[in-house]
């Protein structure tokens, strides 16, 4: 059976996107919590083994993001919010988690052939 790990800071911030997802589908997650003050030497290791990986990296976050945008974190009315997310998951994330899946195809990972940036952290 998969097991997935969500790391992050101890925060919601980006985090908060995929953590909405799992609850959203039902999908039990670790959800790891990183503390701002080992941050230095986490970062040191969180880069690509490649150029190439980088890049895939930096656009697999860029589209993530664009998605989180989406997300009306503005909105007052609870029931307009709640609306305009229903919508937003029953329209926008099935294309977007098919997007994912054919990025994916039958690789284990979304970039590069391992979880590279937090092997040694966590």
């Amino acid at each position: 059976m998969t097991s997935y790990k969500l790391t992050y800071f101890n925060m919601r911030g980006r985090a908060e996107l995929p953590r909405y997802i799992f609850a959203y589908a039902g999908i039990a997650f670790e959800d790891r919590r990183v503390e701002w003050r080992d941050w230095p030497s986490i970062k040191k290791r969180l880069v690509g083994n490649s150029r190439l990986a980088e890049a895939q990296a930096d656009a697999l976050v860029d589209t993530l993001n664009d998605f989180t945008l989406l997300i009306p974190w503005r909105e007052d009315n609870p029931q307009i919010k709640t609306q305009k997310i229903d919508m937003l998951f029953q329209s926008h994330a099935p294309k977007l988690l098919d997007h994912l899946q054919c990025h994916l195809g039958d690789r284990k990972w979304l970039v590069g052939d391992s979880f590279w940036p937090m092997t040694s952290v966590c």
